[in-house]
């Protein structure tokens, strides 16, 4: 399936929007959300959606502690990704889709320092 298939799904279900300081118990990822093509118990990340290389995480929803908007994502010529934070529980498990060239050996497009740029940091700089 497509990253346009899993952007033009149903729209995010309600989250439980997050009024106080970081969850001590959470992390925080920043995205595009929207909820699982194929399963209605999953929300879908998207992290840099109108950048060259975008990131596609997948978390539970019991895993989301809590949510609040944050700015939106724009480009040149206008269009618009609403961005969200979301805290997800930590010791939870998710997905991350990245993208590779594919070669022999594989080769990553963006090359992280360590597996915790990979999801939540800014890509590398080059």
């Amino acid at each position: 399936m497509s990253i346009t298939s899993y952007l033009e799904t149903l729209p995010l279900s309600k989250i439980v929007r997050y009024t106080g300081g970081a969850p001590k118990n959470g992390i925080s990822f920043t995205g595009y959300p929207r909820q699982h093509p194929s399963d209605k118990n999953k929300i879908i990340l998207v992290n840099d959606p109108l950048g060259e290389n975008p990131k596609v995480m997948e978390f539970r929803f019991e895993d989301i502690l809590g949510a609040e908007e944050v700015h939106s994502a724009v480009t040149k010529s206008g269009d618009t990704a609403p961005l969200v934070k979301v805290w997800v529980r930590k010791g939870s498990h998710g997905v991350l889709l990245e993208p590779f060239e594919v070669d022999d050996p594989i080769r990553f497009v963006n090359k992280p320092r360590n597996p915790a740029e990979r999801a939540l940091l800014e890509p590398a700089e080059k």
